[in-house]
């Protein structure tokens, strides 16, 4: 599967922002989606991931009750819908595939990534 992220861009600490995934290829629905986020220098950090039928969702501690992970499997995009944004949540964020199943151990299983799409909060 092929992904492309778009929606990033500048806003206000305090505002939103909504990046979306659009997939292409081979079945999306058979497809974990997980968003991950990157600074210079630091680590790629976990964002959000949502099943294949999207029932069941998980957050980074630094996001939980701020952003939500949604999917429409029937126009092959997910969604993360970021609100109350902080200069902290700065970053270049992907979006990634994983085969089957929701849990992963480290990046090397995901599948596919996305070209990542740059989100800046100002303060």
């Amino acid at each position: 599967v092929q992904l492309q992220a778009s929606g990033g861009g500048l806003v206000q600490a305090g505002g939103s922002l909504r990046l979306s995934c659009a997939a292409s290829g081979r079945r999306f629905s058979d497809y974990a989606i997980a968003w991950l986020r990157q600074t210079p220098g630091k680590a790629r950090e976990f964002v959000a991931i949502i099943s294949r039928s999207g029932d069941t969702a998980y957050y980074g501690n630094s996001v939980v009750g701020r952003f939500t992970i949604s999917r429409d499997n029937t126009k092959n995009t997910v969604a993360l819908q970021m609100n109350s944004l902080k200069p902290d949540d700065t970053a270049v964020y992907y979006c990634a595939a994983r085969k089957g199943s929701i849990y992963y151990a480290d990046e090397q299983d995901f599948d596919s990534w996305g070209q990542g799409t740059l989100v800046t909060v100002s303060s």
